[in-house]
């Protein structure tokens, strides 16, 4: 009896560890983000935001401990498809997310499809993947591009702003935009004096803004993301077009990465978003709090968006128990996260539903421009694109 207690407890023993290695097995993300130029800090907040969602996971996406490796796609399609295939074949990646801009996702997307892996975007959301497009291997946990600027087209319709000049880049977040802005905005029987896009990247808004003057809307809307939206707002200003003509924005616009070099320039604008720092659960509190204490800063939109993508990440895994990507795939359309934004989940298109807010840029107890939420616009608000859905 005494002779087989050890050999009892070796079994044990080795029993435990190759339990163990097996938990302990990567679950490998590509993180490919825009982290330079003028889109930086969009790539900046969805990575740390992701590393912050693991770190309150004890570094583990379900049963699997989590490996990111993380690239920089400097906002071109031609180097986040490169980077995309690099991550699948040498780097083993499972997932890739990280995306901030929708010419870069659609790009991406076959390169994730043919290897058979999962594409999990915390930002870009374009129509034609949610709609005729939509693809077993993609989905969205941020929003669909149109959501955001629906919400704002309701409200300026339903405050009676009878003219309105709209503006964006002209790529496919771009076109959604103005299209989703107009879905809601041209119910309410109001006119649209213009429909204006960009060169994606532009820094100039000069010649813009003098149109806009001449031309004497009650109001414009514009979604300009990252470095074009602070040089839009600060040559706003400059022109002194404020007086005369009421800006609306999306949350893109005025989200916390860029609220800090634009100044009070922002101040008092409204615009509406899928999160707020002062969104109202135990989820969004812990996060925002440790984000500041972790960064130096408060969170935005996109930080928020990094976040609950590593939440579906892990309920996925857990669901599944396997980095098999059907089986990973079967459990992330049927995940059910609490997050920053609330209770979320995922349409039949792999698209989030959630609630979008009236918001407006105020000065805290501290005197630093942030966001703070006037009311609900869209309550477990789906795309537009659905039925064109065939999954």
């Amino acid at each position: 009896m005494n002779h087989g207690t050890p050999l009892a407890a070796a079994v044990a023993v080795c029993g435990t560890m190759t339990i163990g290695a097996a938990l302990a097995e990567d679950l490998t993300i590509g993180m490919i983000t825009t982290l330079s130029g003028p889109g930086a800090s969009l790539g900046v907040d969805i990575r740390d935001g992701f590393q912050l969602g693991i770190e309150h996971l004890d570094g583990k996406l379900g049963p699997f401990d989590a490996k990111v490796v993380e690239a920089d796609d400097q906002q071109k399609p031609d180097v986040a498809v490169q980077l995309t295939e690099r991550m699948l074949s040498r780097e083993g990646a499972d997932i890739i997310t990280g995306t901030v801009w929708s010419n870069l996702a659609l790009a991406m997307l076959p390169a994730v499809a043919r290897a058979d892996k999962i594409y999990l975007s915390p930002n870009a959301g374009p129509s034609q993947l949610a709609g005729e497009q939509c693809n077993r291997h993609f989905f969205n946990v941020a929003f669909q591009n149109d959501g955001t600027h629906e919400a704002v087209g309701k409200h300026v319709a339903d405050a009676g702003i009878r003219k309105v000049w709209l503006m964006a880049p002209n790529y496919p977040a771009g076109q959604d935009a103005l299209r989703g802005f107009r879905r809601y905005y041209d119910q309410g029987g109001g006119e649209v004096v213009d429909e204006v896009y960009t060169q994606l990247g532009q820094l100039d808004y000069s010649a813009e803004i003098a149109n806009i003057q001449a031309a004497k809307p009650d109001a414009v809307y514009f979604f300009y993301p990252g470095g074009m939206g602070i040089a839009f707002m600060k040559q706003w200003a400059q022109a002194g077009a404020g007086k005369e003509v009421k800006l609306f924005g999306s949350g893109f616009s005025l989200s916390q990465d860029i609220l800090p070099a634009v100044g009070d320039a922002a101040l008092g604008l409204e615009n509406a978003a899928n999160w707020s720092p002062d969104v109202d659960n135990e989820v969004n509190a812990r996060f925002v709090e440790t984000f500041r204490e972790k960064y130096g800063r408060t969170p935005s939109l996109y930080a928020a968006q990094g976040y609950d993508a590593a939440l579906f990440v892990d309920a996925a895994a857990k669901a599944a128990g396997s980095k098999d990507t059907t089986m990973l795939i079967d459990a992330l359309a049927k995940a059910k996260v609490d997050g920053t934004r609330g209770p979320l989940e995922l349409n039949r298109n792999h698209f989030v539903i959630q609630d979008y807010y009236l918001r407006e840029v105020v000065k805290d107890d501290e005197g630093k421009l942030t966001n703070k939420i006037k009311g609900v616009i869209f309550e477990d608000h789906g795309d537009a694109y659905i039925e064109q859905c065939a999954m």
